[in-house]
């Protein structure tokens, strides 16, 4: 018992200092091509730790209001902003401030900002359209936030159909 123990010992002492073939691992004792002078070495690589970093993370909270700060800022039109450079408000010919750029491809930089907060709204509203669908079992949250969510988009589409209207010079009303 102790023998085999030993044998096993030495084996494994010969494994990490020498080193054998792919072909004398698999086939047996296949003498590899250059014969015992020439070996392939062993390269061992030591179990390396990683230190672990001692800052803690932000929550997931702090990443989620980072992305809708993220989109809001691509809702503004924040590269047609600075490339563009367009003025703040406009006036027309009698002296009345303009907040709508009257040609649709155009606009004013407070136009922007307030399409993106109307986008923004909606996108409040088809999220909580998703949070009412995991509140089943408790029905007067989910209803909650669906009329809440639904209201929330029908107040965006109507007041961002109400600017294009406006932009393209027709009334809203025809009274």
């Amino acid at each position: 018992m102790q023998e085999e123990r030993r044998d096993k010992s030495k084996m494994t002492k010969e494994e990490v200092i020498g080193s054998e073939t792919v072909f004398e691992k698999v086939k047996g004792k296949i003498p590899w091509i250059f014969g015992k002078t020439l070996r392939k070495p062993k390269i061992l690589i030591p179990g390396l730790k990683t230190s672990k970093m001692d800052i803690p993370l932000p929550g997931k909270s702090i990443a989620v209001i980072g992305v809708y700060i993220v989109l809001f800022l691509l809702q503004t039109g924040i590269v047609y902003l600075i490339f563009r450079e367009p003025p703040a408000l406009g006036t027309d010919s009698d002296g009345n401030a303009l907040f709508l750029y009257p040609e649709i491809n155009e606009s004013f930089i407070i136009e922007g900002i307030v399409a993106s907060i109307f986008l923004f709204l909606c996108s409040i509203g088809f999220i909580l359209l998703y949070q009412a669908s995991k509140y089943v079992y408790n029905k007067d949250i989910a209803i909650r936030y669906l009329v809440v969510g639904i209201i929330l988009i029908l107040t965006a589409f109507g007041a961002l159909q109400a600017m294009i209207t406006i932009k393209l010079g027709e009334r809203l009303f025809n009274v």
